[in-house]
């Protein structure tokens, strides 16, 4: 069976955030930081070399395949920030009417800058992704 190439690191999130040089980008990730330590009620650990996850499930699929992920995360890539969202865009798309320009791919925003999004609305699908990811896999 498959390791997970993703598991959590002893790597520091203060160094991974400090290494942001562009300052708006260094924000939007800080805001990141607030807001999904709020909506999961836990501190940031690095998953891997660059993603920033909080909180973790235990997921096991049909096929016998299992593991652990982060509950909710997001990475500082070239392009964009890259948003995690486990329970994928199911039944949100009202809520992403509402959340202003991003891409999407299965359970991935592509956000150029938080400045494009509303908030309150990325707010609402973060939390909705904790909700049924803890239904899924309690």
């Amino acid at each position: 069976m498959k390791k997970a190439k993703t598991k959590p690191t002893q790597v520091s999130v203060s160094s991974y955030l400090d290494a942001i040089t562009d300052p708006e980008r260094r924000n939007d990730c800080d805001t990141l930081v607030e807001l999904m330590s709020r909506i999961t009620k836990s501190d940031p650990v690095m998953w891997g070399p660059s993603i920033v996850g909080f909180s973790s499930y235990h997921y096991k699929y049909a096929s016998g395949h299992e593991g652990d992920s982060c509950l909710l995360g997001f990475a500082s890539r070239k392009p964009d920030i890259s948003v995690y969202v486990v329970s994928g865009f199911e039944g949100v798309q009202p809520i992403l009417d509402e959340l202003g320009k991003y891409k999407a791919a299965k359970g991935c925003l592509y956000i150029r800058r938080l400045s494009d999004i509303n908030l309150a609305a990325l707010e609402e699908l973060l939390v909705h992704s904790v909700t049924e990811t803890r239904k899924l896999y309690p």
